[in-house]
């Protein structure tokens, strides 16, 4: 696994986190979280009409689930981006 590198400064990440951008980014993000959790519980409801097999409900929502984690990952950048230049003892500037 290749080591991140991260060319934005601690100030930087710091100033994207509390920008307007970033609250509408994370707006859109939990309303694709939302969204997908709809799409979830509607599987059920589904099911009954269309009667799929056990391998296709459970793929099904294994890729909610994947979807979700993604959204969760991209909403976790910024922080993560934060936590591995404290931990490598830089600012990049």
């Amino acid at each position: 696994m290749s080591e991140v590198t991260i060319n934005a400064t601690r100030s930087q990440i710091e100033d994207f986190i509390s920008s307007v951008l970033w609250k509408d980014m994370i707006r859109e993000l939990s309303m694709w979280k939302s969204g997908f959790r709809r799409e979830m519980a509607s599987i059920v409801d589904n099911a009954a009409d269309t009667n799929p097999s056990s391998a296709s409900v459970l793929m099904h929502l294994g890729d909610i689930n994947g979807r979700i984690k993604a959204v969760d990952y991209m909403l976790g950048l910024p922080e993560m981006f934060l936590q591995v230049l404290k931990a490598k003892g830089e600012d990049n500037g």
